[in-house]
């Protein structure tokens, strides 16, 4: 049986809220040129907080920006209409789909309205304005694999806490987050129902501290089987972020890696950026007979996270074996990524075991609490995820259903959730009786 601690009503204005979200697109990219287009819905197209033009815009017209000496210039359809500062997409509806078409990039697609802004260098900023629960569910789409809905609600729940904890991380450059790791991956909109259930399912919920302050909740692919105790990595301890082993990570795609190096290139980074006497047998010794059984923090005095680093190693878990035939070493590494807090992997094992999604946390980020707002209406949620996982199975005899219809089931879902806003309490017989509660391929 699952069991979800409520904490007391004096700590739950330490919890943090968002309705809204706004996060920086093609964070990483320098873009110039900028193509959208609409697979589902309408917007109202702003330039300088002026209409720009009517009727709305949707499919069938497509919006070309450019940048040009600190402006924008903006054409529909091959017609032009200007430069401007500014340029604002406004959905007219939930059920609205942008695909953005960055020159040189892959294009992605979201819900929610768009901001574009000339940026530095004659580029582009993008930011989108969204929904904060749709936000969530591109992430977990774009952060975690798997099949089971558990897994996408282990990866909600820390997504969630992650967020509302850092809502202002990028406060001081207009937005809340960017789209990259810098902050959480948010690669695409979410287009898979069952995604979709473990986060509705999760809805709510959040980790805290024994105070109700919500935790940091990093995150790693694969620990490798332990975990690293945080101020190993970012040099601050924290009570929930201990190591712990985690057998759990073995045999997963990302458990074991190897890395061979020249041995005059390994010692010779050690002797010219940290000063070391590989000259000195002792020295020279243990750099080329390098051990962790468990893991360690240093080597030689030297955080093992700069050794990564420098040498773009998938994790500091490994080991150090000399091939003097060959002159080389030969790292043996386990898993990837920083190690610190819930291993993906793990967690997608757990729960292949039938080990609950609650036990899972527990297990990776020690003595946190699960926290469940008051303010989840648990029968919207279990009446939410009824109608996804009809969606589900009648998807699965709809295969030939373009795709724009089935890109459709998320907008329905959250017209659910604007009902659930404007009234207080759920009535099954009303509710029923109303049409946009029936999904309709």
């Amino acid at each position: 049986m699952k069991r979800l601690l409520i904490l007391p009503l004096l700590l739950l204005a330490l919890v943090a809220h968002a309705d809204r979200v706004r996060v920086r697109l093609f964070s990483t990219n320098t873009i110039s040129t900028l193509n959208i287009s609409f697979d589902l819905g309408q917007y109202n197209l702003y330039a300088d907080d002026s209409l720009l033009l009517e009727p709305l815009v949707g499919e069938g017209r497509s919006v070309l920006v450019r940048c040009q000496g600190g402006r924008l210039a903006v054409s529909v359809n091959d017609d032009n209409y200007g430069l401007h500062r500014s340029l604002r997409l406004e959905a007219t509806d939930t059920a609205c789909i942008l695909c953005l078409n960055p020159e040189g990039c892959k294009q992605r697609t979201y819900e929610g309205n768009l901001e574009v802004t000339p940026h530095a260098g004659n580029s582009l900023l993008l930011v989108a304005d969204v929904d904060f629960e749709t936000y969530l569910a591109g992430v977990v789409q774009s952060e975690i694999y798997g099949q089971q809905s558990d897994i996408f609600r282990i990866q909600a729940i820390i997504s969630r806490t992650w967020a509302l904890r850092n809502l202002r991380k990028h406060r001081a450059d207009g937005y809340n987050f960017c789209d990259q790791v810098h902050c959480q991956a948010y690669l695409n909109r979410c287009i898979r129902p069952d995604i979709m259930v473990g986060v509705v399912r999760s809805s709510g919920q959040t980790l805290v501290d024994s105070a109700g302050a919500l935790i940091e909740t990093p995150f790693h692919s694969n620990s490798g089987g332990q975990t690293a105790n945080s101020e190993d990595v970012w040099r601050t301890a924290l009570p929930y972020l201990r190591s712990v082993q985690d057998t759990f990570s073995y045999r997963m795609r990302q458990t074991d890696w190897v890395k061979t190096i020249s041995a005059d290139r390994w010692l010779g980074y050690f002797a010219k950026t940290h000063r070391l006497d590989t000259g000195d047998s002792a020295i020279r010794d243990t750099l080329l007979h390098f051990s962790q059984p468990v893991r360690r923090a240093r080597l030689l005095g030297i955080p093992l996270t700069r050794i990564r680093l420098d040498f773009k190693l998938r994790s500091t878990f490994f080991s150090v074996d000399y091939d003097s035939a060959a002159r080389n070493v030969v790292l043996h590494g386990h898993g990837y990524g920083h190690g610190v807090g819930l291993s993906q992997e793990g967690a997608i094992r757990m729960v292949g075991l039938g080990i609950a999604y609650d036990s899972v946390l527990r297990h990776y980020y020690t003595g946190a609490l699960l926290h469940l707002d008051p303010s989840a209406n648990v029968n919207y949620l279990e009446h939410y995820t009824a109608q996804l996982e009809q969606i589900i199975e009648e998807d699965k005899n709809k295969q030939t259903q373009t795709r724009s219809k089935k890109d459709d089931w998320l907008g329905r879902l959250f017209r659910l959730r604007d009902r659930e806003a404007r009234e207080e309490i759920y009535i099954e017989e009303e509710q029923d009786n109303e049409q946009d509660w029936q999904y309709e391929w």
